[in-house]
């Protein structure tokens, strides 16, 4: 018995040095070690010896286990750090390679001239308003003297939600708004988008953003308005920018006017942009209307004021000499890219 277990230990130890992997390291052990092992089978064999070799043969298989146990585990080390190795090799990152950089957005156009109105306004004492873009029909139309019946509702080709809510058609509601909830003086700009029914072409859009402003205190007149247009358009396109003032009609301003900027792609000789005018149309303006006024709770008496509408989108196609406002809506990546 003491050949058996001696021949056990010398073949199971070279069986452990030869394997490769924790599935041939555990096939060992069972077959070994396990209920129905070698190891196990011989020593249900004790039984058949004198009282005298029990506890020889008894202390030589505990060594016998000890032993293969000692190296089961040994050689699982060694394998675990193998592994280890491998995985780190494998895995292996070299922190001193470049990183890739990362596509960066950037901003929108229409955001970027956006962001130099309001901060040419908003250096001259003018404050941000804002307000909702579904509307009531009171401060899209009423309260600027457009009652029921108007044409002016036929020309703005108006989105109605229902009978008394629509999709506004300007951000001139916030003027009543400001108007209702605070006391002159009052210098406001309520950028915003606003919907209409047009049809889509170069100059034309069903959604498109609008920036109102208004002012209202004692003392102002057209020429309050006439100097702060101008200076607004040379500060967004340069000194050299020549602007020009028509007389025109809106039901809440009176007087009223248009005002111009030289057509861009042409130099003010015609083209098909400005339809041989020279100049485009950017915004209209005029004193707020004593009507428009007095809805308000403001004393036209004692205070005047004036408004001004421009259409942000054309005010970008003029600054960056863009001829399609589809481009701005189309997301062509080749064409974000330049700004």
């Amino acid at each position: 018995m003491k050949e058996q277990l001696t021949s056990i230990l010398e073949k199971t130890l070279t069986d452990i040095k030869a394997a490769e992997t924790f599935e041939a390291l555990d096939a060992i052990r069972v077959n070994v070690l396990g209920k129905k092992g070698e190891l196990t089978a011989i020593l249900k064999q004790m039984g058949k010896l004198d009282a005298e070799m029990r506890p020889v043969i008894g202390a030589l298989a505990n060594e016998v286990r000890q032993s293969l146990e000692t190296a089961l585990e040994e050689a699982k080390a060694v394998m675990d750090e193998k592994e280890t190795a491998a995985k780190l090799a494998r895995e292996a990152l070299d922190v001193t390679m470049p990183g890739t950089i990362p596509v960066l957005g950037k901003k929108h156009p229409v955001s970027i001239v956006l962001d130099e109105i309001c901060d040419i306004f908003t250096g001259i004492g003018f404050t941000i308003a804002d307000g909702p873009e579904v509307e009531l029909d009171y401060y899209n139309f009423e309260a600027l003297n457009i009652p029921q019946g108007h044409p002016a509702r036929d020309e703005q080709d108006t989105f109605y939600v229902s009978d008394n809510i629509v999709l506004r058609t300007q951000t001139s509601p916030m003027q009543i708004r400001t108007m209702e909830n605070k006391k002159p003086p009052i210098r406001i700009l309520a950028p915003g988008r606003v919907f209409r029914s047009d049809a889509l072409d170069a100059t034309h859009s069903p959604v498109f953003h609008q920036i109102e402003g208004l002012v209202v205190a004692k003392g102002i007149t057209m020429g309050d308005l006439k100097g702060t247009l101008e200076l607004f358009a040379k500060r967004l396109y340069g000194e050299d920018t020549k602007v020009r003032f028509r007389p025109h009609h809106f039901p809440f301003t009176e007087p009223s006017a248009e005002m111009d900027v030289q057509c861009f792609k042409c130099g003010g000789k015609g083209c098909s942009l400005c339809k041989g005018e020279g100049y485009i149309e950017i915004l209209g303006c005029g004193m707020v209307h004593p009507k428009v006024l007095e809805v308000c709770g403001v004393d036209p008496e004692e205070y005047t004021g004036f408004a001004f509408g421009m259409g942000l989108e054309r005010l970008v196609m003029r600054k960056y000499k863009i001829d399609d406002i589809r481009l701005l809506s189309e997301n062509d990546v080749r064409f974000l890219n330049q700004f």
